[in-house]
C-alpha cells in the first residue's frame, strides 16, 4: 500500500471510536512513524480553558496504537496499549497538536513508543511514552 491508501485505511478504521470523537485524524506516515493530528477545542479543554492532558494521553495512545499495525502491515495484529507516561510541559488552548510516535524498540509482542505532541509552532507540549502489546489472530 502506499502512503495514501495506508492514510485513508488508518482514518476509515476510526469512525463511530474515541478518535473520532476527539476528530483525530492521521496526517503522514513513513517507515518509522505515524503522524495524526487533533483540534484543541472546548470538547478537549480542562475547565480552565487548556488542553486536557486525559485527551493528550488519549491522542498519543491513539497513534503508538495505531503505528504498531500501520508498520507491522500484518492484518492479523491485534494491538494494545498496556501503559503509557505523559509530561505535560507547556499549556495550549486552540488550533491543533500534532502527535508523533516513532518506536523505541519494536518486539514481537512488546513495542515501546515515543510520542512527541507539538503545537502548530512545532513547541513541544507533551512527550510520552507508550508500550503496546501485539497478538496475533490464529
Amino acid at each position: 500500500m502506499d502512503k495514501e491508501q495506508v492514510l485513508k485505511l488508518t482514518n476509515a478504521i476510526c469512525k463511530n471510536t474515541l478518535m473520532e470523537t476527539l476528530d483525530i485524524e492521521f496526517t503522514d506516515v513513513g517507515e518509522d512513524f505515524l503522524t495524526a493530528r487533533m483540534p484543541i477545542t472546548v470538547k478537549v479543554h480542562q475547565p480552565d480553558g487548556v488542553l486536557h492532558g486525559g485527551a493528550t494521553a488519549a491522542l498519543a495512545e491513539s497513534v503508538g496504537s495505531a503505528a504498531v499495525f500501520v508498520l507491522n502491515k500484518n492484518p492479523k495484529a491485534i494491538v494494545r496499549g498496556i501503559e503509557i507516561s505523559a509530561n505535560h510541559l507547556k499549556s495550549v488552548s486552540s488550533g491543533y497538536v500534532v502527535a508523533t510516535a516513532r518506536p523505541i524498540n519494536l518486539g514481537k509482542t512488546i513495542q515501546l513508543w515515543e510520542i512527541k505532541i507539538e503545537d502548530e509552532d512545532k513547541q513541544l507540549i507533551s512527550l510520552c511514552k507508550l508500550t503496546t502489546y501485539t497478538r496475533y489472530k490464529e
